[in-house]
């Protein structure tokens, strides 16, 4: 999401809240439950450039979260119990799902007392690459490269340049603009391209993996508490709809198949990769599908509703981010609301 997107979904927030409009549509917007998108848990380290802050909360701000969801009356459940749930077509009690993304050590050291603490289960989808220490967290690379240097030199669409990246400000615009570039390209070329940016300035991606990543046995320290469920991730965390079907397929399948070694178990449930449109769509919902996994979920803004028994494999999720840590905030989050009007706009758009 570019700095203007963010600023306005803000903007949105804010009038909702204060409007008391999400009041008067959660009747019709709250469905009945809510899949949260979560990464990173740690405490805030005061970066002036951090440009991938939205990936992280606070261990406060999870709190903080958990304990509106039970003040509105939710259910905080397993990814078994919501399936269960859907699948019935029991959608009277409103109920709230905690997921966090590709498998991170924080998820351990922060976020899992604060789960336990308040017996609420959750679940990690892991990507096995993280475990394994050789998931090129490119997004990750980028950010720490730019913030220790001073001038950037790098060829986009093979147009050499050298910008001066001396300030917050600078360093910003250069990693949004990098960032977006790759995450429209195609993979070879994005992973190509942090790759060598890695090897130009002495970078060691495999270091950092290692650094940010759960082991094996922290994993299997998770997953042995009944609160815990680990679902899959891919084993790359690549972009599934820019693959071959062959090479999705793959992806899916080795990362499945590792966390079935290590964990002894086959995992029942599923997240795509980065999970937006671009990146997943019916090709891989027909994937997951034929994996015989009992859900799949994206990263598609959207609450539960009745409908989503039939979507099993598309399942909406809403964004815990660092950018929006505000309790009202979550308010606005559980009436549906933005939502609504984020999901009426685009199909307006596209009619």
């Amino acid at each position: 999401m570019s700095r203007a997107k963010k600023t306005i979904f803000k903007t949105s927030l804010e009038t909702l809240y204060h409007s008391g409009l999400f009041r008067i549509m959660a009747p019709m917007a709250q469905g009945c439950g809510v899949i949260f998108t979560l990464h990173r848990v740690e405490p805030d380290p005061g970066h002036d450039f951090w440009p991938n802050k939205l990936l992280t909360i606070t261990p406060e701000f999870l709190k903080t979260v958990i304990e509106r969801c039970l003040s509105a009356g939710l259910d905080v459940v397993s990814l078994d119990e919501m399936a269960a749930r859907l699948e019935a077509g029991e959608t009277e009690r409103r109920f709230a799902v905690f997921t966090l993304d590709d498998g991170y050590r924080d998820n351990l050291t922060h976020a899992y007392s604060v789960f336990k603490d308040h017996d609420c289960p959750f679940a990690i989808y892991l990507c096995s690459g993280l475990p394994d220490g050789d998931a090129e967290l490119w997004w990750l690379a980028l950010e720490e490269i730019i913030r220790r240097e001073n001038v950037l030199s790098f060829a986009l669409d093979g147009d050499e340049q050298a910008v001066s990246i001396g300030s917050t400000a600078e360093k910003t615009a250069c990693f949004e603009r990098i960032y977006w570039w790759l995450r429209a390209a195609p993979v070879e070329r994005q992973y190509g391209f942090v790759r060598a940016l890695c090897k130009c300035y002495g970078y060691d991606m495999t270091a950092l993996c290692r650094g940010v990543s759960l082991s094996w046995d922290e994993v299997r320290r998770l997953s042995a508490d009944p609160l815990v469920t680990i679902g899959a991730h891919t084993a790359r965390h690549l972009p599934l709809a820019k693959l071959s079907e062959e090479a999705a397929r793959d992806d899916i399948e080795n990362g499945t198949a590792r966390l079935s070694a290590e964990l002894g178990v086959s995992p029942q449930h599923f997240a795509y990769p980065y999970g937006d449109p671009g990146s997943a769509a019916v090709r891989e919902f027909a994937l997951a599908d034929s994996f015989g996994f009992r859900s799949a979920v994206t990263t598609r803004p959207d609450m539960l509703d009745e409908e989503s028994r039939r979507k099993m494999h598309a399942l909406p999720r809403v964004s815990l981010n660092g950018l929006y840590q505000e309790g009202r905030y979550v308010d606005v989050f559980l009436s549906g609301a933005p939502f609504a009007l984020y999901n009426g706009l685009k199909r307006l758009r596209s009619a």
